[in-house]
């Protein structure tokens, strides 16, 4: 059986038009000139063969045929948008799952939680912590929030936060603070460097930016995931390399010290989504308000 219907924009134009009884203020409604109405609903008449309506002194009257289609377009828009209504807010009541590395799920997410909840309460807000890699393709979440560098996929929106930057941070607990913090970022070749085998170029590559020769660092103690290796840190066992967002707070509060800086990466923090979401947008504008 066929299904060929004329084009969606023209029965949208002939239904204002009808339900109105005036092109110009169907025009208001959807936005478009007295022009463009009258262009869609004339294409609709020479697709049909007949007219959809008739002069009437300054104004326009419908045929029979117009009487006809008038009931049921009507008809039919209303019932698409009651169904649409009614699936924007199933999506809307359903929780909102985001995936998020543990590493930045427990140091940045989580003392921010409270007040994300305050000001977007209509998220129901889900949270799915991985110590692995994570997946944006996955069907369990609506969306992930991670460090990548670009380029992004085609089949994947991605909102592009904050750039990634990275630095050296030790506590004040370490018994090397007082001379390290006083040198240039030369003293670190004579330290064994705590780092994190999920990321073994972060150390080379904030050397490379500083004028450093990454083969003379040497790399001391390792640790399996991000979380594991600041906590070392916080607690005095030496030098780790760490994105600038996850430290932040740490360095406010005097628990870490960054006496070198940090350097901008290639990549960015971003939150990922498989499809378009006004959920993923509205949260997208809180990070990057946080983020700032």
């Amino acid at each position: 059986m066929s299904r060929e219907l004329p084009p969606l924009n023209a029965l949208r134009a002939f239904e204002a038009a009808a339900r109105l009884q005036s092109i110009s203020k169907a025009g208001e409604e959807l936005h478009v000139t007295h022009g463009a109405i009258s262009r869609q609903i004339r294409a609709l008449e020479e697709q049909l063969g007949l007219s959809l309506f008739d002069k009437d002194g300054r104004g326009v009257k419908l045929t029979d045929a117009g009487l006809r289609l008038r009931d049921v377009t009507t008809e039919s828009f209303e019932r698409l948008s009651s169904v649409c209504a009614d699936l924007r807010r199933e999506t809307e009541e359903r929780p909102f799952v985001l995936g998020c590395p543990g590493s930045l799920l427990a140091r940045w997410f989580i003392p921010r939680l409270d007040r994300l909840q305050r000001e977007l309460p209509e998220l129901r807000l889900q949270l799915s912590a991985s110590q692995g890699e994570l997946d944006p393709r996955s069907a369990e979440v609506d969306a992930t929030l991670l460090f990548a560098d670009p380029p992004w996929p085609a089949d994947m929106q991605v909102f592009e936060l904050a750039p990634e930057c990275i630095g050296p941070v030790l506590s004040p607990r370490y018994a090397n603070h007082a001379r390290l913090s006083a040198a240039t970022a030369d003293a670190l070749y004579a330290e064994a460097l705590l780092h994190t085998t999920s990321r073994p170029q972060a150390w080379p590559q904030w050397a490379h930016v500083q004028g450093l020769a990454p083969e003379r660092l040497h790399q001391g103690q390792g640790f399996e995931h991000l979380y594991y290796l600041l906590e070392a840190a916080a607690a005095g066992l030496g030098v780790a390399i760490a994105p600038q967002t996850l430290v932040a707070d740490d360095l406010r509060a005097g628990r870490l010290v960054a006496p070198w800086g940090f350097v901008e990466t290639t990549g960015c923090l971003a939150l990922w989504t498989r499809r378009a979401d006004p959920r993923s947008e509205r949260l997208a504008q809180w990070l990057r308000r946080e983020l700032a």
